[in-house]
Parts: C-alpha cells; structure tokens; sequence
C-alpha cells in the first residue's frame, strides 16, 4: 500500500477512551453469574456432530516471568524459581483432561498459540511433554499455524528447538524498544545482542516467519529515538510488526504507577512517524496497531476477507472458535465467552477438587451476534457492503443501523470513510481510526461512561 500520510489535528480529535474490540462484548461485561452449568449446553451444541467441519484455534496462557516490565498489563506471575512452571504444566493437564473430551474430535485445529507471561520462562522438556499432550488430545489441519510469544531475554537454543519440535512455525519477539535509557526506565534491559542471537536460532531451526513487538508512548521516547529502533528493526525484516499503544492503566496495573507517560503531542509524533515509515518500506497498515508485509499471510488474509480478530489480536483463520487453557485466558465461540480464574492458586485449588476453572461468562443475545459480526467484519475488511451484511445476517442492514450510519457522517468529511448506496470503505488514513469507526456500532458504551478504558490512538 501507499504511504500514509498521518495528520495530527486528527489524532487530538479522535483520541479518546475506547475498547479495544478483541471480542463484542468486551471482557469487561463478562459476568461471574454465569455458571460451566450454564455454558455446558453452548459448548456441547458447538461441537455438535455437525459442527465437525468448523476448525478451531487453542490459546495456552504460560504466566510465568521472571522480572516484571512496568509497562505490561498481561496477567503474569513473577518467579526466579524456574522449577514453578513444571507444576503449572501438571495442572494445564489436568485442565486438558477436563476440556478437550468436550470437543467434537472430527473438528481440526488450524492455529496453535503459547502466550503469557513468557513461554520461554519454561524448561524444554516441559514444552515437548506439553506439546506431545496437545497432538495426542487433537486433531491438525495440514497446514496449521502454531506461534509463540519468546522473550530473548529467557530465550536458549535449546528451548527454540524445543518449540520447533512441538510444531511451531511462527515466532513473535518482545522488544519494545532498544534504547536502553527507556529500557531502564520501564524495567526491561534488554540489549540488541539478545535479539540478534534469538532470531539466529530461530532460523537454525527452519522458522523463517517472525513478527517483532513494540511499545510506543514509554517515557524517555521520542520520534527521533524511536525511528532509532524502527530502523535497526528494520535490517532484520520482520515479515510482521505489532507496534502497540502503551496503555496507561494503572488503576488495574499498580506497577504502572511507577511510569509518567508521555505528553500526548510526543506519543502523537511518535505514531505518525511509525506508520508513515512502516507504510513507506512496503509494510501494510492492517490497524490497531498492527502491519504486515504485503506479501504475508495477514495482509493476504485482509485481502481475502478471511482475516479475523479474537482474543489474540488479528488471525488469518476467519471462522475457528477459540478454546483456551490456563489461568485468566479467553475461550470464545459464536454464541458465548468464558474466562478461566485469574488466581494461580485458586486455579490449582479448583482443579484438585476436579472443579471447572471457569469464573466468570458471557452468553451473546441476537442483537450481541448482529453488532459483532458487523465490528468484526469492519475491522478485519475495513469495509462493509449493505446487502452483503444484510443477507449474512439476516436484517435489513441500513435500517437497523440508521441511526449508527448517520453518525458516520462527521468521519467522511474528515477523509476517513467514503460512504455510498452500496456500502463503507475505510480509507488508508481510516485505518488509524478504526477503534473510533467501530464504536458507533457498540450499544453497551453509552453505558459505560464510568468505565475506564485506554486511549484509541
């Protein structure tokens, strides 16, 4: 795609609180009264005989770190006592053991993902046992995508290989940023020798596709700095880049309060200057936060219309349902979501006592189903055609929406739709404001005025 071209007077203007639509609803409406007894029925009419043809994707949330970085608002658990995750895997068993006999085992896995916390906290041999369990209890796509999240800092070779082993093809590199007075700033050194000797081993082990992780808005940054880190990034040619938006939160994240964020006008430079040189080297802006190659699976997805959004950010396998393991992670599927106790040690409680480690649900209503196939589609293909919606999802599109597309009037006289007859278009510029476009479709946030949320740019 073209470069773009970012104006700042509309980063103030549209700056403001917002979700970050990973699911419709948002986590923050999950409620501890829905019960497993309640969501059993769902989970069973999911996987229905059939239902044996609609693939799925599994989530494993290893939380263990071994420093905590002061900016993270992932839920993790901080040890240097590296022993602490072979009793976690014991328990992701007992979970599994629980679970996956729910599933319909003609359905295939198409996309594998270990996040945290950091999975390369774990030992080796505790990653080839938890990833012999998993091809034991599941059935793979041939050309399934598995990924993990590596810190280089805890990164060996040898766990590397290990993750190889198990079947993982994609790997994405926590750094942040690579000036080490903002690294010392927020509490993670970490210099470049680390990064360069990771990625080595990851293509020792055949993996050629990798993503790289920033952070925009730490303190000490600027755009000069900054585009510093892009560049030296750069010459490393990550097929895929997720420079996200520090999200000030320290009423959930008390380690935060250590930070000062930066004043608005510096993070704006900032996020400009990234997507004007990112989109300048041939890298597409797919948004929130998110570029790819043009080339890569992503952005051939956005063009296919296949691309989807859950809990994880933006996936290429449009379709999959989500089942996820470990504490606090995220299952999802077309009708409900649950999320798994966030305390460790109620997680192992619950789970001695042969007890579901679900704590808290959300069963989604017709009209749920209707705004989140709507956001989604809208910010997977930064497009919607009104009959296309209509048939999908049987209504009539602009009349049940009147009221939402009207609103749209404001954001096309400022470059950032184009609106007609047949449909909406988001522009290139749009694509920065696609958290503000998808709003206007979310009835629950005229609800939520005391709700607090990050900024949207």
């Amino acid at each position: 795609m073209a470069k773009i071209e970012v104006q700042l007077d509309l980063i103030r203007k549209y700056n403001v609180p917002g979700p970050r639509y990973t699911s419709y609803p948002t986590a923050p409406h999950f409620d501890e009264n829905i019960s497993w007894d309640m969501l059993i029925p769902y989970i069973k009419a999911n996987n229905a005989p059939s239902q044996s043809d609609v693939p799925v994707s599994l989530y494993f949330h290893l939380p263990f770190c071994k420093s905590l970085c002061w900016f993270c608002g992932c839920t993790n658990v901080i040890s240097l006592d590296s022993s602490c995750s072979a009793r976690y895997f014991q328990y992701l068993r007992k979970e599994l053991d629980m679970i996956a006999p729910l599933l319909n085992p003609g359905r295939k896995i198409v996309q594998l993902h270990f996040g945290g916390g950091s999975p390369t906290f774990s030992q080796p041999e505790e990653i080839l046992q938890l990833g012999s369990w998993i091809h034991k209890l599941f059935s793979f796509e041939k050309s399934y995508e598995a990924s993990v999240e590596v810190d280089p800092r805890t990164a060996t070779q040898a766990k590397i290989k290990a993750f190889a082993e198990i079947g993982v093809n994609r790997v994405s590199i926590g750094i942040q940023d690579l000036n080490p007075d903002v690294q010392k700033a927020v509490h993670r050194y970490q210099p470049h020798e680390l990064n360069l000797r990771t990625l080595e081993w990851i293509h020792s082990v055949g993996i050629e596709s990798f993503n790289v992780d920033l952070i925009y808005g730490l303190p000490l940054q600027t755009a000069s700095s900054f585009e510093k880190t892009l560049d030296e990034i750069l010459k490393i040619k990550p097929s895929r880049f997720a420079v996200f938006n520090y999200a000030h939160v320290p009423w959930l994240k008390k380690a935060q309060s250590a930070l000062t964020p930066l004043p608005p006008e510096v993070k704006m430079d900032i996020l400009k200057m990234t997507v004007e040189k990112l989109t300048d080297c041939g890298y597409t802006y797919i948004g929130m936060d998110h570029f790819a190659l043009e080339t890569d699976e992503l952005s051939l997805a956005q063009r296919n219309k296949t691309l989807q959004r859950n809990f994880q950010g933006y996936s290429t396998h449009s379709g999959s349902d989500l089942y996820a393991f470990g504490m606090s992670s995220i299952s999802q599927t077309d009708s409900v979501y649950w999320q798994n106790e966030k305390d460790l040690k109620e997680y192992y409680t619950l789970l001695d006592e042969k007890k579901p480690v679900q704590r808290k649900g959300y069963l989604l209503s017709d009209d749920d189903k209707i705004r989140q196939k709507t956001i989604m589609r809208l910010m997977c293909d930064l497009e919607l055609n009104y009959q296309a919606m209509s048939n999908l999802l049987a209504i009539d599109f602009t009349r049940y929406f009147s009221e939402e597309l009207a609103c749209l009037e404001k954001m096309q006289s400022d470059g950032l739709l184009v609106c007609n007859e047949e449909g909406i278009k988001v522009t290139d510029l749009g694509r920065l404001f696609i958290r503000n476009i998808v709003m206007h479709f979310d009835v629950y946030l005229k609800k939520d005025s005391q709700r607090r949320f990050s900024q949207t740019v």
